[in-house]
């Protein structure tokens, strides 16, 4: 029993079953350890197809993902891969080698300061310099990734710890992991009071909602308080697509009536969400009326972007049970007219303002195919790369449950899709896994076309080719006066020989009329194929919203729409609803629920 064969067991006691990584020198005992294991190692082609691919197996179970690199450049090619989970909360544990403690510092072969590199793109990291460290690192390691706001650990593991006798060492234990705390009495309170001034209130839903296993509490809030309801990128699915009061995405690529409806609302009632720049454009602009109640586990968030009036830090789930009868009753009473205006103006911008899918001409409409799509695969986990398709998916598909949404948020990586498609794929073997590309993004990691030949893995490949790097070449259009700066691919290779080249099934369209019979086909393959789908190359995302603008700002494909025009969307009931009050009584001891657990 070396360290090596030890750390093969403490994963198995972690309750990991699977693990995406790459061999080599300094991780070789590591290797031989797995080797006649239980534990299912899954060959990826490059190590940031590893990270990505526990990083995908992660977000769509919610459980910890593991990936595995050597020392030097297997350790570097993860960077990419770690940062992501960073930034978008992932909960991951990534174990790279390390040379031997004694040549550590001399500059050996294929050694890198891996726990400095990664510092700020891990929420710890490790480096046990003993075998009597181990069990104390991987105990913190998976508590670390799981605990709070989740997100990546790094264990940096010398080659002589791997090999050193661990016959000494106990049995590994898991670390229970402390349950976030519910926020207080006088938060809930205090957001209550808000709540009951607000006569135009719009909850904004974010990632945190399904970090926090808050799905089920936040949709019973929004049916308690029948509050119109705006979401992020990583918010998507939280409220089903089709619920009357989900107004859609905001932000920059958002829907004119989520964004007009958060420009004009009173109070913006925030879960877990971050005021992220993509979502709010010029923050100084953004919800100018509006006081925020802020919902959050983690305390950094609470005011680092704009001031909340109400912040909440804790559980939130138990903090939106706890505030919903309250609420909901609140909601009812005093203004209950100008809310009713309000929700029903709101709704009535969503109709109005809803995307057309009639496109002119002979090419595909990449949203007409996704919308389709999401039709025909209701319950599809969706990995996007990063991009104008990207956006398209965001804008156009109909996501029940944010954990079937796996995209590259706050960091917007290209080359995401495919391996985090592998990673969803392993995670569940009968789930419809389709990853929806882009040709640029495409090749920056199409080498694991192979571990999905390898594996077998039913993925279903959309890739949208314009032959350009398409989001570039649209801001390129718009706001660089049309020059066009290294966006060209029009000398992209032939992506279905490629495909076949692999080993992958591959199916072509580029006629509109042929886009019924292909999707159909698409799905009714066992295994992996590659769609390749010719789209234009002047198609652009709209809405959009200018850098630096007002979130009213939006411009299409015509003109944008200017703040004036807010009138013209919303009905005249909006004219009847006064100027808010500024100050409420404040709710009773008793008007809190009792929380459903401690």
């Amino acid at each position: 029993m070396n360290g090596a064969r030890w750390l093969v067991e403490a994963l198995r006691a972690e309750g990991v079953d699977t693990l995406f990584g790459y061999p080599g020198g300094a991780i070789m005992p590591f290797y031989d350890a797995l080797h006649g294991s239980a534990l299912k190692h899954v060959l990826v082609r490059h190590e940031q197809g590893a990270a990505f691919a526990a990083n995908g197996y992660a977000r769509a179970s919610g459980r910890v993902g593991v990936c595995v690199a050597t020392s030097g450049p297997g350790a570097s090619n993860l960077v990419t891969g770690i940062a992501d989970a960073m930034l978008d909360s992932v909960p991951m544990v990534c174990i790279t080698g390390q040379v031997a403690t004694g040549l550590m510092g001399t500059d050996a072969f294929q050694e890198l300061d891996v726990f400095g590199m990664t510092m700020p793109i891990v929420k710890h990291n490790f480096l046990p310099r003993t075998i009597d460290d181990l069990p104390e690192v991987v105990r913190e390691a998976f508590r670390l990734a799981r605990e709070g706001r989740p997100g990546p650990v790094l264990i940096d593991l010398p080659k002589d710890v791997q090999i050193a006798d661990a016959s000494h060492l106990p049995a590994h234990a898991p670390a229970p992991v402390s349950p976030v705390p519910g926020a207080s009495d006088a938060a809930l309170h205090a957001a209550l009071a808000q709540l009951a001034l607000a006569q135009k209130p719009v909850i904004y839903g974010g990632g945190g909602i399904a970090l926090g296993d808050a799905i089920d509490a936040f949709r019973d809030f929004v049916d308690a308080t029948q509050i119109p309801t705006v979401l992020t990128l990583k918010g998507l699915g939280a409220l089903p697509a089709a619920h009357p009061l989900n107004l859609g995405m905001l932000g920059m690529h958002g829907g004119r009536a989520a964004n007009l409806a958060v420009q004009e609302c009173d109070l913006l009632f925030v879960v877990g969400a971050r005021f992220d720049d993509r979502a709010t454009g010029k923050l100084a602009a953004f919800a100018p009326h509006a006081r925020v109640v802020h919902l959050d586990v983690d305390a950094c968030e609470l005011g680092k972007l704009r001031f909340a009036d109400a912040p909440v830090q804790g559980d939130i789930a138990i903090s939106l049970q706890r505030m919903m009868p309250a609420a909901a009753a609140h909601l009812r009473g005093r203004h209950g007219v100008t809310r009713h205006a309000w929700r029903d103006a709101c709704l009535h911008a969503k109709q109005t303002t809803a995307p057309r899918y009639d496109a002119p001409g002979d090419l595909v409409y990449a949203p007409s195919l996704l919308k389709r799509l999401s039709e025909l695969a209701p319950q599809a986990i969706v990995s996007c790369d990063v991009g104008q398709h990207q956006m398209w998916v965001a804008q156009h598909w109909r996501f029940d449950h944010p954990r079937n949404h796996l995209t590259s948020g706050a960091l917007g990586a290209m080359g995401f899709g495919l391996p985090a498609a592998i990673g969803a794929q392993m995670e569940s073997a009968c789930a419809q896994v389709i990853c929806v590309s882009g040709d640029g993004s495409f090749l920056m990691n199409v080498q694991e076309l192979a571990t999905v030949a390898r594996y077998r893995l039913p993925v279903k490949i959309v890739l949208l080719d314009n032959q350009a790097l398409g989001m570039v070449r649209q801001w390129q259009e718009l706001f660089f006066e049309r020059r066009y700066s290294e966006i060209d691919l029009s000398d992209n290779p032939d992506f279905c020989a490629l495909a076949q080249a692999f080993g992958v099934k591959t199916l072509k369209l580029d006629r509109a009329t042929d886009m019924e019979a292909t999707l159909q086909a698409l799905l009714a393959e066992p295994g992996p194929v590659l769609l390749h789908v010719a789209i234009d190359q002047a198609a652009n995302v709209w809405p959009l919203v200018p850098p630096n603008r007002s979130n009213t700002e939006m411009m299409d494909a015509d003109e944008p729409v200017p703040l004036e025009c807010i009138g013209s969307l919303m009905p005249d009931a909006l004219q009847q609803i006064g100027t808010p009050q500024t100050d409420a009584p404040a709710p009773s001891a008793s008007a809190l629920a009792t929380p459903a657990s401690s």
